[in-house]
């Protein structure tokens, strides 16, 4: 049974309040307790030492936003590179997406990915399930089965629910269950055919566009019908100052809606397509600095609570092509916190890390209910080691994905995991 003692480190546990150096006592895969006296170390036979001094030492960091893309998929991605990218990237949490071939719409397919998951996977995994068949829009998938199944949330990611009625219908059944919806928030009739940002350089590039208003419209909808259902829905991967106005007035009175960003939305704009880069075609779009400089502040008063990469990886020849035909999406698991740290932390100066650590721990771990995100005494032992200001540049070709599809590669940034500890064991370490 592995005995684990992390030295001198910073510990930032904002689940309970704790931000101070000290040291950390793993056993047998829990959290033991923190500050173990040198009396106690001499009781402790085997004791593994892990040196952090200079590091912060974390909870486990939780991405809630993960496309693993197994079962149909395994060229783009599979459960064990999927899950071998985010260890990398310093995490010990991720949940999938539904959106596979076949989908997750049924307790089959749940059980198949939680099944390959436990044997594959190097870290945590959880399932969502897809809140329609097929995730097609027209008729509920048979959620009370899925939920016994073990899913930990629905969604149609990668899909919108047009149907207002259908919609509503899927929150009275979340309810019972005591499921989140999570929604990608889009407006078919007004998005149409637009692949980036509707404003002045989707009419220079001559690109279809994709109005902000196809988001916001979404976004209210779902807080009328969380309002109405008295069901939690998290709204994913904001990219509209827009939207983040209505979350901040929706939780004045206090309707269950939240909301998630992605890095790639306050890292970049739509000037960033001017060389038709597929590695820039995301979807919600990149937009304009306004939108960028809103979603910053919605993080720093915590209108938005939760951040997530939105990992989607694609095959190298499915971004070859026209900047009209190519896929949505990029790879982020192994980028997404050094570019939040680097953004949020050094040069925005937005945050302190013990509130980017706040939002991949305890706040997705509440919205899921996931016995992770702490490191309380009795908790599971999953753990990030965090170096705050090691400098770095990406390099997609060393990277754990199986995908390369990065609009950052060559990016020089600051601050990066260093080790990842699940239920008490290094799964990755920065060699």
């Amino acid at each position: 049974m592995n005995k684990v003692l992390i030295t001198n480190g910073h510990i930032i546990d904002p689940a309970n309040g704790i931000n101070r150096v000290g040291d950390l006592y793993i056993s047998d895969g829990k959290i033991e307790k923190i500050d173990l006296d040198a009396q106690g170390r001499k009781h402790v036979d085997d004791l593994e030492v892990i040196d952090a001094t200079g590091l912060i030492v974390a909870p486990g960091l939780i991405d809630i936003h993960v496309h693993l893309r197994e079962p149909g998929q395994s060229a783009k991605e599979t459960i064990a590179t999927g899950t071998n990218a985010a260890a990398a990237g310093g995490f010990t949490t991720v949940v999938c997406m539904p959106n596979t071939s076949p989908a997750a719409d049924s307790p089959s397919v749940v059980a198949l990915i939680r099944e390959k998951a436990a044997t594959e996977s190097c870290i945590n995994v959880y399932t969502t399930g897809a809140i329609t068949k097929n995730i097609a829009g027209e008729e509920l998938a048979p959620i009370g089965s899925m939920h016994k199944a073990g899913i930990v949330a629905l969604t149609d990611d990668g899909h919108c629910v047009q149907n207002h009625e259908l919609m509503r219908r899927a929150l009275e059944y979340a309810r019972m269950f005591g499921l989140p919806v999570m929604d990608h928030c889009q407006d078919y009739n007004l998005v149409g055919k637009g692949v980036m940002h509707e404003g002045y350089w989707s009419t220079v590039l001559g690109l279809p566009g994709w109005p902000s208003a196809g988001e916001e419209i979404i976004v209210q909808r779902n807080i009328l019908l969380a309002e109405l259902c008295d069901t939690h829905i998290h709204c994913q991967h904001l990219s509209a100052a827009g939207s983040v106005r209505l979350l901040r007035a929706a939780h004045t009175r206090g309707i269950k809606i939240s909301g998630e960003i992605c890095p790639h939305h306050i890292a970049l704009t739509d000037e960033s397509i001017q060389g038709f880069d597929t590695n820039f075609k995301m979807n919600p779009p990149l937009r304009t600095q306004d939108d960028v400089d809103a979603l910053i502040e919605g993080i720093v008063d915590r209108t938005v609570t939760i951040l997530a990469s939105d990992h989607a990886p694609h095959c190298n020849y499915e971004k070859e092509v026209e900047f009209d035909m190519a896929p949505f999406g990029i790879v982020g698991l192994e980028t997404e916190l050094g570019l939040f740290i680097d953004i949020l932390v050094h040069k925005k100066k937005a945050i302190d890390i013990a509130h980017l650590i706040e939002l991949y721990t305890i706040n997705p771990a509440r919205l899921l209910k996931l016995d992770r995100g702490t490191l309380s005494p009795g908790a599971i032992a999953d753990v990030t080691l965090i170096d705050p200001d090691l400098e770095w540049t990406v390099d997609k070709n060393t990277f754990a994905s199986r995908s390369r599809n990065t609009p950052f590669h060559g990016w020089n940034l600051k601050g990066r995991a260093v080790r990842t500890i699940v239920t008490g064991k290094t799964v990755w370490a920065l060699s």
